[in-house]
C-alpha cells in the first residue's frame, strides 16, 4: 500500500491556525486606520496613500528593529503583554528623532509552532501601540517554522515608515552651536536594550525575579520592573518640533549615551555635562554594583534612565519645557570639541551606601 500523501500540516505548518489568528486580530488592526490607510488585512502588500495626508513636500523616513533578548525573559515568565509596545516604540522612536510622524507599521512574528493565544497577545499589543502613535498597522507576516525555533520560542521584527516635510528634517546640525542646551526625557526602565548583559548579572547573582526587586522599587516583583514596555516618545517630540523649538534629538537605544548622542551632532560640537548631575535610579546602581560594571560600560550599554536627549537653544529652554512632560530634565550643554565630558557620574552609580 503506497504511503499517504504528505500535507503541509504533517510538516508542522498549520495554515488554518494562521487564518484564524488573522480573523481574531482583524478588528484591532482595523482600529489603527488613519488618513492614507484603511488598515485592512488580506492584500499581498499594505497600501498607503501619501496624497491623503497634508504633506506638501515630504520625505519618507523608515526604521526597523526588534526587541532583542528581552524576549527571553518575557517568554520564560509568560509575560508578553508589553512586547508589542516594545516593538513599535523601538521603531517609531527612531523615526521621530528625525522629525517624522509615523504613518504605518508592519510586523514579523516567527515561531516554531504557532500558538494563537501567544501570537494574538503580542500582535494586539502592536495594534494598541500603533493606535497610540497614529500609525496604521497595514500588514505583517506570521511565519510558522517547525524545526527552526525551540518549543515556545518566537522572534519579532518591526518596520515603520514616517513622513516629514523636507525643510523640517532633523537634526538641524547647521543651527546647533556651543551653549545650546540638552534636555532629557526619562526612560521608564531598560526599554529593550542591554538585556544580554542584564541576564548575565542576574545569573551571577542568582536573582529571584518573582520576588520584590532587591532595592527600593514600586513593583511587587523584580520581573515586572525589568519588563516595563518601552516608552513612546512620538507625541512630545512632534509637539516640540512643530513649535519650531527642536534642533535635534537622540533616541537612547543600543550603544547608550556614548553612541547615540553624537549621532545627532555636527563635527566640532560635543556634550558637556560637567555642571550637570542626575538621579540614577536604584536599578542601574544595582546593575553597576552587582555586575561590577564600569561607568563607561554602563552608559554604553544601558539608557541609565534617559530615553531621549533633545537639543534646544539656550533662550528657548523654558518654552520647550512648557511643552514637554514635567519629568523632562536638564542634561548638559553643547560645547566645542570632539570628546564628550559625561560629568561626575561615579558617585551617582556607586553611592557610599549599598542598595
Amino acid at each position: 500500500m503506497p504511503p499517504r500523501p504528505l500535507r503541509y500540516a504533517d510538516a508542522g505548518v498549520h495554515i488554518d491556525t494562521a487564518a484564524a489568528l488573522i480573523d481574531r486580530i482583524r478588528p484591532a488592526v482595523k482600529a489603527t486606520a488613519r488618513p492614507g490607510a484603511d488598515a485592512e488585512l488580506g492584500g499581498f502588500g499594505g497600501v498607503f496613500d501619501l496624497a491623503a495626508t497634508a504633506y506638501q513636500d515630504p520625505l519618507l523616513v523608515a526604521a526597523t528593529d526588534g526587541v532583542g533578548t528581552k524576549l527571553r525573559l518575557a517568554i520564560e515568565h509568560n509575560q508578553l503583554s508589553g512586547l508589542g509596545q516594545d516593538l513599535v516604540a523601538m521603531c517609531v522612536n527612531d523615526l521621530v528623532v528625525q522629525g517624522a510622524e509615523p504613518l504605518f507599521f508592519l510586523d514579523y512574528f516567527a515561531t516554531g509552532l504557532l500558538a494563537p493565544e501567544t501570537a494574538a497577545q503580542v500582535i494586539l499589543g502592536i495594534a494598541d501601540a500603533c493606535r497610540a502613535v497614529g500609525a496604521a498597522l497595514i500588514g505583517g507576516e506570521t511565519a510558522e517554522m517547525p524545526g527552526f525555533y525551540a518549543q515556545g520560542d518566537f522572534d519579532l521584527a518591526g518596520f515603520a515608515v514616517g513622513a516629514v516635510e523636507r525643510e523640517a528634517l532633523l537634526p538641524h546640525k547647521a543651527a546647533m552651536q556651543a551653549g545650546d542646551c540638552l534636555l532629557a526625557l526619562p526612560s521608564n526602565g531598560l526599554h529593550a536594550n542591554g538585556f544580554s548583559l542584564l541576564r548575565a548579572v542576574l545569573e551571577r547573582r542568582g536573582s529571584d525575579l518573582l520576588a520584590p526587586p532587591p532595592f527600593e522599587a514600586p513593583e511587587a516583583r523584580f520581573i515586572d520592573l525589568l519588563l516595563r514596555p518601552t516608552e513612546l516618545y512620538v507625541a512630545p517630540l512632534l509637539k516640540l518640533h512643530r513649535a519650531g523649538l527642536l534642533k535635534g534629538a537622540a533616541h537612547i537605544t543600543g550603544g547608550g549615551w556614548v553612541e547615540n548622542i553624537p549621532r545627532m551632532l555636527p563635527p566640532g560640537l560635543t556634550v558637556d555635562r560637567r555642571e550637570q548631575r542626575m538621579t540614577i535610579t536604584s536599578l542601574y546602581r544595582w546593575l553597576a554594583g552587582n555586575g561590577e560594571i564600569a561607568i563607561n560600560d554602563m552608559i554604553e550599554t544601558f539608557n541609565c534612565g534617559v530615553g531621549m536627549v533633545l537639543v534646544v537653544a539656550a533662550d528657548k529652554v523654558k518654552e520647550a519645557q512648557g511643552l514637554l512632560p514635567a519629568e523632562a530634565f536638564p542634561f548638559g550643554v553643547l560645547a566645542a570639541g570632539a570628546d564628550p565630558d559625561w560629568g561626575p557620574l561615579t558617585e551617582d552609580f556607586y553611592p557610599s551606601h549599598a542598595d
